[in-house]
């Protein structure tokens, strides 16, 4: 794991999260960055590569709910430093892979399908049932030199049936065939066993903290 992590990352990390969800690119912040995210329980986020006093002033002047602060590193990092308004959400773990993934070759069960969608730099891989059911989705977006791994998710009853697996590895080959060869993703708690099994690594913790209504 990273003792630090660069705002360099940080950047690329989040112009490809913006540009998954077709939202503003990140603009710079002090010694972060922040995002115009508009949606009705996230206005905005400020994302920084470590707790500094600059969200410790934010966390300070921001008064109003729905308005996330995040770092890279643990939410003790941060305890005691920020006004009892703010709460700490779920624990984000940011994960890198340098190397081809675990994966030994996989065929999808044929009662299952797939397709391919592309735009901004982002390839999304649906995975239906024949019957057009989505079943499971991921993203990998292209910034520079890294690819970004996002909103990966399979739908409960069509778990522990390979697809998430599946899911990375086609996500994989489209990174590989562009040359790109560092993966970066934010597993939640669940997932992040999963990306473990497959070869990716703990790069840094990644904390939210919010004030909700």
């Amino acid at each position: 794991m990273k003792n630090s992590v660069s705002k360099d990352i940080i950047e690329k990390w989040l112009t490809a999260w913006c540009l998954s969800r077709e939202l503003p690119l990140p603009v710079k912040y002090k010694s972060g960055f922040k995002v115009d995210v508009g949606f009705e329980k996230q206005k905005f986020r400020y994302v920084f590569p470590e707790i500094n006093e600059d969200i410790i002033q934010l966390s300070k002047e921001i008064t109003e709910p729905w308005i996330y602060l995040k770092f890279c590193g643990l939410p003790e990092k941060i305890q005691n430093k920020v006004p009892d308004r703010w709460k700490v959400q779920p624990q984000g773990f940011m994960m890198h892979c340098t190397t081809p993934m675990k994966i030994l070759k996989t065929e999808l069960n044929p009662a299952y399908k797939f397709e391919i969608e592309n735009y901004n730099s982002t390839a999304v891989i649906r995975i239906l049932t024949q019957n057009n059911e989505l079943c499971a989705e991921g993203r990998v977006i292209i910034v520079e030199d890294i690819a970004l791994y996002d909103r990966i998710f399979t739908e409960n009853k069509h778990k522990r049936k390979g697809l998430a697996t599946f899911l990375m590895k086609e996500l994989e080959s489209i990174a590989l065939s562009k040359k790109i060869y560092t993966n970066f993703l934010v597993a939640t708690s669940e997932g992040k066993l999963l990306y473990k099994n497959l070869g990716w690594e703990l790069y840094s913790y990644y904390t939210s903290i919010v004030i909700e209504k």
